[in-house]
């Protein structure tokens, strides 16, 4: 009974490590195009590596996926209450095409 208990936690760990690059890939792809800065997808504000989550575009809730086509830099905390408010600020719309290409230019490299 251990045995696919400890499968289970392999298969958790190498998902984690896989999100855990992708995440690290995104971000230094984004920092690389915008020069350093990173603006997180729900307020647009720099987001620091160590405060950089993976954020779904489309949420998972409604239909979204884990390609990252439909991942996004978020703060953790932006991340977190995204999930209160409906639709982001005005101006969000424009970093959302921004990291859209970007990410579709690196799904297409992977």
């Amino acid at each position: 009974m251990g045995r696919p208990l400890a499968a289970k936690r392999e298969t958790q760990a190498h998902n984690m490590s896989k999100l855990t690059h992708i995440r690290q890939k995104i971000y230094n792809t984004v920092a690389r195009q915008l020069h350093g800065q990173v603006p997180c997808w729900v307020c647009g504000q720099h987001v620091d590596i160590i405060d950089a989550t993976l954020e779904h575009i489309q949420p998972l809730s409604e239909g979204g996926n884990s390609h990252q086509a439909n991942l996004a830099i978020s703060h953790a905390l932006c991340n977190q209450q995204r999930h209160a408010v409906k639709a982001p600020d005005p101006g969000v719309p424009d970093l959302l095409d921004g990291q859209s290409a970007q990410l579709a230019r690196l799904h297409q490299q992977a």
